[in-house]
Order: C-alpha cells, then structure tokens, then sequence
C-alpha cells in the first residue's frame, strides 16, 4: 500500500514531509490541519485495520507546483489548507483545498488514481454566497460535506460556506 501511495506522490512530483504515516480514518478525515510529520527513520507504516488510512505529509511548495503544472496557468490556484494525500481501503486519494484567483473563490478539487491513470471525482468551488459542485464519488467510500450536508454525486449549486470536507460517505 506504501509504495502506490510513494508512486502516486512521484507521479504527481509532490515531495513529501517525513514518513507515510497511519491514523483512524474517521480522525484523519475531520483533521483540517497539517498532519504529523513521521520521522523518515520510522519507515512508512501500512494500516493495520480496515478503520484507518495511510498518509503521506506533503510539503506545501511541492502542492503549488502540482497546481501550476497541473492547470498550465501559475498561480491561479494558490493552496488554502493542507492536502490529504492518502490511501484508504486500497483507493489512492489525493485532495487539495486551493484559493481560484482568477474565479475569485475557493476551490476543493478531489483526485482519485487508478492504476497510472489521474481522474477528478469532485470539484467543489465556494464563497460565502453560494456553492457550486461537480462530483462524482458514488462508486467511492468517500463524499463531500458542504453545510451538513454529504454529496456523494451530481452538478449543482447551494447555499454559500466557508468550509467544504472530504469525508467518508
């Protein structure tokens, strides 16, 4: 599981910030932080239960980069708050929260990898006026909580937030 998640990391050139580490998934899912970084010198860990996610801690220079290389236009996604980058049940994750300077809001963009293959499963833009989404994450144990209420698929707007997670469905 360690090493789809280390050539999920390479794939995307995002470098990471220790060790992958592992955490409940509940716990993992509801952090809005920075992860803990694990001490290289631990090694990667692998999750012991089907209750808990392996993770990796990305350094934030190497996210803007993947947003840069990513969308062919530097600096209009600009990193808001750590990414989750993980693996979960042997689904390869990756979520960042970004800033939209040209759209002028905040934007969640939820990858999911498949063999070598990238896809974007959600892509939730926000403001505290209104919420616009696209996601499509119902064949995922994943979905995206907007307001208290969990997506899981469709193309639509709704009240404006502040905060949009990627929680378990």
């Amino acid at each position: 599981m360690s090493k789809k998640l280390r050539n999920i990391l390479l794939g995307a050139g995002l470098a990471t910030a220790g060790a992958i580490g592992t955490k409940k998934a509940v716990d993992y899912f509801r952090n809005r932080g920075e992860e803990d970084v694990i001490d290289e010198s631990q090694g990667d860990a692998e999750p012991q239960s089907a209750e808990q996610v392996a993770y990796a801690t990305v350094q934030d220079s190497s996210v803007q980069q993947f947003l840069d290389a990513s969308f062919g236009n530097p600096g209009r996604y600009v990193p808001t708050r750590p990414p989750k980058v993980f693996d979960y049940q042997g689904t390869q994750c990756m979520v960042i929260w970004a800033y939209d300077n040209q759209k002028e809001k905040n934007q969640m963009l939820a990858f999911i990898y498949e063999g070598e293959e990238r896809k974007m499963l959600a892509s939730v833009g926000y403001t505290s006026e209104k919420t616009d989404y696209n996601i499509n994450l119902s064949n995922t144990p994943f979905a995206v909580e907007v307001n208290g209420e969990t997506i899981t698929s469709g193309q639509s707007e709704t009240a404006g937030t502040d905060e949009v997670d990627f929680v378990l469905a």
